[in-house]
């Protein structure tokens, strides 16, 4: 489904600062799986999935989804790829406050001029399926880290994606909600859904929901697992 070739990403080309993120990455991600993305700080595990999200283009090489190079689009053209293909679910979740959570989930369809009523009424069919529901009126600052991760995936359902990429999901968890979010992403998978992910989390990379492990060291893969 997504195929990356010599993928190269420069942050700060040119200046006395530039920094190699990923140095030639070569790599395939099969549809329907679950794929982490494993190595430590400043190893290029998040610039990976920023650019298999189409959140930031490789400085070179060709980044692929289903057959179609992605590389170079106008960022018009990347938007609209974001919003139909991918729902993301970041680190610090990123809800925002001031609005309640069911206005959090509804956030990224508002662009599709979906009829508010059918908008909001699939918002609520996420949060009662990730068993959020009464959480639904209430602002985002009310809420507990894994209540509002709930809300965030949600959020990243709300266009029904075919990728969900999420950014570390359990590094702010206990180990409970860890596994909770772990039976999430096999039912993610059970419907359908590609899973990327990056973590250092060995709760999440030894699951067995897990179909592949990635490991990254200094912007270059060093293992494949899975």
């Amino acid at each position: 489904m997504i195929r990356l070739t010599d993928v190269r990403k420069a942050f700060n080309q040119g200046r006395e600062n530039e920094f190699w993120a990923l140095k030639g990455i070569d790599l395939s991600v099969e549809a329907g799986k679950v794929t982490v993305f494993r190595g430590p700080s400043g190893s290029g595990k998040t610039t990976l999935l920023t650019l298999v999200g189409c959140l930031a283009r490789p400085t070179s090489g060709r980044v692929r989804l289903k057959d179609r190079d992605i590389s170079g689009l106008p960022e018009r053209f990347l938007t609209d790829i974001r919003r139909s293909t991918f729902g993301f679910v970041f680190q610090q979740f990123n809800l925002l406050k001031g609005i309640t959570a069911i206005e959090n989930v509804m956030i990224p369809a508002y662009p599709l001029g979906i009829d508010r009523t059918e908008l909001s009424r699939r918002a609520h069919a996420l949060l009662e399926r990730l068993d959020i529901a009464p959480k639904a009126r209430s602002n985002a600052e009310w809420l507990s880290g894994g209540e509002a991760q709930r809300v965030a995936i949600a959020r990243a359902l709300i266009n029904d994606p075919e990728v969900v990429i999420a950014d570390e999901p359990t590094a702010n968890l206990d180990s409970e909600r860890s596994k909770q979010f772990l039976d999430i992403v096999e039912t993610l998978k059970e419907s359908g859904k590609t899973v990327l992910m990056t973590s250092h989390d060995p709760l999440v990379c030894e699951t067995a929901v897990v179909d592949r492990v990635v490991s990254l060291r200094d912007g270059q893969l060093v293992e494949r697992g899975g």
